[in-house]
């Protein structure tokens, strides 16, 4: 059977996005691992399947490059928002279903493929403090440490071990924070289901800039954040006194790439 596809990037994080509303795409992890596969598929960091919903615009469905299924990708939201809007699924602003909860996206601004795009995170409502570490789930579960300088931090290699610490049974996402003044970050990520470094990470970012202004610049709500594959912006709302961090927005790019079509046989 012939599927459509197309491959969308949002800051270097890039995904297969499949039209499901016919629901002919089985996520099989097996054939999912095989077409993220970057020497013998497609290649990808996931891959997000967009269905009808019956109350919202649309229903997101993400999976991580070895084929389990994810609970939320920041940057993979706005590439699926995009996505939409290519298909002509929902207006300016869109409601969609993901294995987290619901979100709201909003389109800033297209430029031919690309585009700028909100999107609202869910509610952070703890945050777990380890002493040189923090850890909270912005989707997805993730560390956060503080170091003088990303680019000299073996990310992959500390990432993997402290991603399979037995500190977090559910594993988790590893991210590694630079501060570079007030409400600027640089920041690197090791992904749980990529098992590798990404050149971003949108709840990663997310997970920083709460944890950054929880720990270390606490009057400061907005954050520009520097990752290796451009530059993403978080802001939100904070009760003073209090670990509740509502209205979060995740704003930065996402174009498509290319499409194409490919034979399930063949994977």
């Amino acid at each position: 059977m012939l599927l459509k596809f197309a491959k969308y990037e949002g800051a270097g994080n890039d995904f297969i996005l499949l039209d499901d509303r016919e629901e002919r795409f089985t996520p099989d992890p097996a054939r999912i691992a095989r077409l993220c596969d970057r020497h013998f598929g497609i290649g990808a960091d996931g891959l997000m399947t967009l269905r009808r919903s019956s109350e919202l615009d649309c229903s997101m469905r993400y999976y991580n490059a070895d084929g389990s299924e994810g609970e939320m990708c920041g940057n993979g939201a706005r590439c699926f928002t995009l996505f939409a809007e290519h298909l002509g699924v929902g207006g300016e602003v869109k409601f969609f279903d993901a294995a987290d909860g619901l979100h709201m996206a909003r389109i800033l601004r297209t430029r031919g493929l690309a585009g700028d795009i909100e999107v609202g995170m869910l509610n952070v409502s703890e945050i777990r403090d380890g002493g040189s570490w923090w850890a909270l789930d912005t989707g997805v579960p993730h560390f956060v440490e503080f170091v003088p300088d990303v680019s000299a931090v073996d990310v992959v290699g500390r990432g993997r071990t402290i991603r399979h610490d037995a500190r977090f049974p559910r594993g988790t996402n590893v991210d590694f924070v630079e501060e570079l003044g007030e409400g600027h970050l640089r920041v690197r990520t090791y992904e749980r289901g990529v098992e590798n470094e990404t050149l971003a990470c949108g709840t990663g970012v997310t997970a920083a800039a709460i944890v950054t202004s929880y720990v270390r610049q606490p009057a400061v709500h907005r954050f520009r954040i520097e990752v290796p594959g451009g530059e993403l912006k978080v802001r939100f709302r904070h009760e003073a006194g209090t670990q509740h961090y509502t209205d979060i927005r995740l704003t930065g790019p996402a174009r498509r790439v290319f499409e194409g079509e490919f034979d399930t046989e063949n994977f």
